[in-house]
């Protein structure tokens, strides 16, 4: 019985054996094919992100391809549509480089006609008969002021003109009396003396008053006290516009005190910074072109009239001074603008008219003659850079020596379109 037990208990080890040998085999088989559907999938996905790169290659080989043959696409003409079309043709230069260096500015007045409207004499303003940003003209009253000094002064020449005609009759007389011989000529020569000292007197007072802003006319008119005005008028010095006004009426103003500014903004001044390394490209008299966003062109050209010879120690710059015209009152005072300057480099490069350019698209192209026919000519893909004054820069596509038709070539661009 103990026999059957054990023969019993030694199949079931036996089977348990078996499962667990046949469970470790599965998961090794298993382990197996996971890695092999892992590889296949990430071989799948690579070939997947490959497949639109090699599509992409493929494009851009398709359209740089197609770019190259429409740069050598040829335009055959008789030689009588050559001469009908004006097409002419020219060597390709070589030419200095130009260079943009652009700063930024600021708009001001032209210093040199500002006019400071001061008082002449000290008072109270009375009226004051324009506003800030007025157009005036010259000898248009500006302000009144009331002055009790000027009324003084006018006093004072009156007095001294009465005192100067008494001395003139005195004059007179004693002329008379030394002409009879009831007079000596010590008495003469002394009144004569105080005649004249009363007579430069009188002269100053005169043109102490004109100082004081009484005109001529009116001192030619002052006869007595009656006549005697506490007010004048202060008048524009020049044509412009009032750009500042210190005062209001009711004001207490003393004698030299500034009033208003009057400018003429005919001209004005865009004031640049310009840093140290800059400075031995541009020079005094360089031409300049002011960019104005406002502006209804956008630009407009000046010159450089002036450099300050001081370095600012804070920024290293120094300023420029470029005069413009503002004859359409587009440049306002205080406006934020952009000064570029053309300035010339030490190497060279090709350059072309303009007119020996055309757009197509986005692209640029030329015309050349064919080596091989003389009614033939070859559309090539040019790249430019900046233009500067009759030329353009050509970055690729030419060079000097090189024959390119300069006049007529829209006329070749639209046969080159009918052949595309």
């Amino acid at each position: 019985m103990d026999r059957d037990d054990e023969e019993i208990k030694g199949r079931a080890g036996r089977r348990h054996a078996a499962l667990a040998a046949v469970a470790v085999l599965l998961m090794v088989v298993g382990a197996a094919g996971g890695v092999i559907w892992s590889e296949r999938r990430s071989r799948g996905d690579s070939a997947k992100a490959q497949a639109p790169q090699a599509r992409a290659a493929s494009s851009a080989a398709g359209t740089e391809s197609a770019g190259k043959g429409e740069e050598a696409l040829e335009i055959s003409l008789t030689l009588d549509a050559i001469a009908r079309s004006g097409i002419k043709i020219a060597e390709v230069k070589s030419g200095a480089a130009t260079a943009v260096l652009a700063v930024p500015a600021t708009v001001t007045s032209n210093a040199y006609r500002d006019t400071k409207v001061n008082a002449l004499v000290a008072g109270i303003v009375r009226d004051v008969s324009v506003e800030l940003g007025a157009a005036v003209r010259r000898g248009e009253p500006l302000a009144v002021i009331v002055s009790s000094d000027l009324a003084d002064a006018q006093m004072k020449y009156v007095s001294m003109r009465a005192m100067l005609e008494a001395d003139h009759q005195k004059l007179e007389r004693t002329q008379k009396l030394v002409a009879l011989g009831s007079a000596s000529r010590q008495e003469l020569e002394e009144v004569t003396a105080l005649h004249t000292g009363h007579e430069t007197e009188v002269a100053a007072a005169r043109q102490r008053l004109l100082l004081l802003g009484l005109s001529s006319d009116r001192l030619d008119r002052l006869q007595n006290a009656a006549q005697v005005v506490s007010e004048v008028t202060v008048p524009s010095p020049a044509d412009g516009l009032v750009i500042t006004r210190s005062v209001n009426p009711g004001q207490v103003v003393n004698s030299g005190q500034e009033l208003f500014v009057v400018t003429d903004l005919g001209t004005v001044w865009v004031i640049g910074d310009l840093y140290e390394r800059d400075f031995p490209r541009v020079r005094v008299g360089s031409q300049a072109t002011v960019t104005v966003p406002s502006a209804p062109d956008g630009k407009t050209q000046g010159r450089v009239a002036y450099i300050d010879p001081r370095v600012d120690p804070a920024t290293r710059t120094a300023k420029v001074r470029v005069e413009v015209s503002n004859r359409s009152g587009d440049l306002r005072l205080g406006m934020f603008v952009t000064v570029a300057f053309q300035t010339n480099a030490t190497e060279h490069v090709t350059v072309v008219p303009p007119a020996a350019v055309q757009t197509i698209g986005d692209r640029s192209v030329v015309y050349v003659p064919a080596d091989s026919d003389e009614g033939k000519f070859v559309e090539r893909l040019v790249k430019l850079g900046a233009r500067s004054g009759e030329f353009v820069q050509v970055l690729e596509g030419l060079k000097p020596g090189d024959k390119v038709v300069t006049e007529g070539s829209f006329f070749l661009r639209a046969e080159a379109a009918k052949t595309r």
